[in-house]
């Protein structure tokens, strides 16, 4: 890709944060509903006794909480991510960037900026850097190895956006061989690998295969949040492709909820993030208790994020307050223990588990 191309790549990230920020972009179904943790009404431990940190990819988190993967690339972008940054590196939870392909194929300074003042903003923050698997295949491994460096990340998130690319006018749709370019890259990479989906989720299968080539985690992105899809089904309609428009439109809702994608995913690996529709500390209990290691949210810390860190920290500790609660109330002193509490799935969501697993 050559220079020339910048106006489009930047205007791309540009509308995408318009978009989330200003129309419907959510779906629901996340399967958190149908999930209950059982009450214990003699917890037997102090509240302020309740230790919500977790080792994650050989760090330490102070909470298992990540600010998922949103946006970079873009001069309007780099104080969102100062302020993410500089939120996660403060409260000591993880904190994922935007597509780095910007930075790496365009000759702009600003663009470069709106990744690295991540790192600036928060020497010792767990920052994970970003790559599309379909730019793997092209990108030989010292490539990959600059988006690293290139913000002194701390492990690389490999995303999956192939409905996304579908929908785009200008997507790429070729999803061939993406997995032996994981495998190539989990193999040689100076850091841990993480892949991640983009709201569509992950199933046991494809985690199945993940684990089978080594990434470090999996991040199931699943059905519940942001749809990827409707926010291109709009950027569709504002350049005139009313196909792209429809097809859009239409999957929406496309996708294995988040509850599920957990349940499957964590029978295939042992480090799991769920995100997807993640909207509270409760959540982020209730994917724990399913399994996962941590809870990831995005569109919540979008517009804190826009009114600067100190907003983005006083989110990020009503989460964790919450969680603490949720902890209380299952009598789980650590996150170890509230992997291990008793929950009941209700609905759809047992439903969904019930046929993909052959169980009642």
């Amino acid at each position: 890709m050559t220079e020339r191309h910048s106006p489009e790549i930047e205007r791309r990230k540009d509308d995408h944060i318009r978009i989330v920020q200003e129309r419907d972009v959510e779906t629901t179904g996340t399967g958190f509903e149908d999930v209950q943790l059982v009450h214990e009404a003699l917890p037997e431990i102090h509240y302020d006794a309740i230790d919500t940190s977790v080792e994650f990819l050989d760090r330490e988190l102070s909470a298992p909480i990540v600010i998922e993967s949103m946006t970079g690339g873009h001069g309007n972008t780099t104080e969102i991510n100062r302020a993410l940054a500089r939120a996660a590196g403060e409260t000591g939870i993880a904190m994922g960037l935007g597509s780095q392909r910007a930075g790496l194929e365009l000759d702009d300074e600003s663009v470069l900026e709106s990744y690295t003042v991540a790192r600036e903003a928060a020497p010792e923050a767990f920052i994970y850097g970003n790559l599309g698997a379909a730019q793997l295949r092209e990108y030989g491994l010292d490539t990959v190895e600059r988006a690293v460096e290139m913000v002194e990340a701390d492990a690389l998130a490999v995303h999956l956006n192939f409905l996304q690319e579908a929908v785009q006018p200008e997507g790429d749709v070729d999803g061939r061989d993406c997995l032996t370019a994981i495998d190539r890259v989990v193999e040689g990479l100076s850091v841990p690998v993480i892949v991640k989906e983009t709201g569509n989720g992950i199933s046991a299968g494809t985690a199945r295969k993940l684990a089978d080539a080594g990434v470090d985690a999996i991040d199931v992105a699943g059905k519940g949040g942001t749809t990827w899809s409707g926010i291109e089904a709009y950027r569709a309609a504002a350049a005139n492709a009313p196909r792209q428009q429809r097809v859009g439109t239409l999957f929406r809702e496309w996708g294995i909820p988040t509850a599920v994608s957990t349940i499957e995913c964590v029978t295939e690996h042992d480090c799991v993030i769920a995100s997807g529709g993640v909207r509270s500390g409760l959540d982020v209990a209730k994917a724990i208790a399913l399994g996962a290691v941590a809870g990831g949210l995005a569109k919540p810390f979008l517009k804190p994020a826009t009114a600067g860190p100190e907003a983005v920290i006083e989110q990020i500790e009503d989460l964790i307050a919450e969680l603490r609660t949720a902890m209380f109330v299952t009598g789980s002193r650590t996150i170890a223990d509230l992997q291990r509490t008793d929950y009941v799935l209700h609905g759809n969501t047992r439903e969904y588990v019930a046929q993909r697993t052959g169980r009642d």
